[in-house]
């Protein structure tokens, strides 16, 4: 059966949106209610047979709304901060207002803001560097961990893993990203980064996230390498990341790691009963 509260709805709406090429599907499933398997998200996530993403959210009734994040792989995300951005961007316009706050599933609320520019900046929230929230298999220095590169290990409600390398562009990141995704000191699978410092505030960074692969960006990924790089002492608390589809704009203050960017609302489009009932 189709993996949708109504049957017989002839369509299905979805918005295609990305953040500096970290792309998503948006489902708003506020007033039509939506039940998601992971065998749907993975047919959607099919870059040739379905629509293709890097992960997909589910908008559904909150204080102002709710958001639960899957990855390509059908598995739930925490966190995604460029879909937040995403789509706190699009309500913002739609209701003509400053501020949103966003209830992630898994993450909390989280406060997004319109900046003078028009852009839109997003709250993380605090970093979680202690090895029993990140999660991490074992009381271990966060700083350090005990794995060949020396990385930091960081939470953003995502665990997170982040080499500092000379040279980010001679990884083999295809190889060296699903190895360390699933490394035993993960119980829950990490996000990898391998990040370049050019300057005090500047970083060159490359991801692989976990369920989802490579991707162009990723939000939490790019807030886990600036609480790392800062915790080192490698930079200071408000950087500028350079990814490969573009650039974000991290800056960790008292009340947590804000995140800016470029954001894009792509098309809008509706997946037809052929495509639910083959499923």
């Amino acid at each position: 059966m189709p993996a949708m509260a109504d049957t017989a709805t002839s369509h299905w709406p979805f918005m295609k949106m990305h953040g500096a090429g970290n792309d998503f599907v948006v489902i708003d499933g506020r007033g039509a209610p939506v039940t998601l398997t992971e065998t749907l998200v993975r047919a959607l996530a099919d870059r040739h047979r379905g629509v293709g993403f890097d992960q997909l959210a589910l908008i559904t009734d909150g204080t102002d709304l709710t958001v639960t994040y899957y990855n390509a792989d059908g598995s739930q995300s925490a966190a995604c901060g460029n879909a937040t951005r995403c789509i706190a961007a699009r309500e913002l316009t739609r209701n003509d207002s400053d501020t949103l706050n966003i209830e992630v599933t898994g993450r909390g609320t989280l406060r997004a803001v319109r900046n003078a520019d028009g852009s839109t900046s997003v709250n993380m929230g605090q970093p979680q560097t202690d090895w029993q929230d990140i999660p991490l298999a074992q009381d271990v220095d966060t700083l350090s961990l005990p794995i060949d590169g020396n990385p930091v290990a960081t939470g953003m409600g995502n665990p997170h893993c982040t080499f500092f390398v000379d040279d980010v562009m001679v990884i083999d990141l295809a190889q060296v990203g699903p190895e360390i995704e699933h490394h035993p000191l993960y119980p829950e699978r990490t996000n990898v980064q391998f990040a370049q410092v050019i300057g005090p505030d500047h970083i060159r960074m490359r991801v692989w996230e976990r369920g989802t692969g490579i991707t162009l960006a990723s939000g939490s990924s790019s807030c886990a390498t600036a609480v790392a790089a800062a915790r080192r002492g490698l930079t200071g608390r408000k950087v500028q990341i350079d990814l490969d589809g573009g650039t974000l704009h991290i800056d960790w203050r008292d009340d947590g790691v804000w995140m800016s960017g470029p954001t894009a609302h792509v098309f809008d489009g509706t997946l037809t009963p052929e495509f639910l009932a083959s499923l």
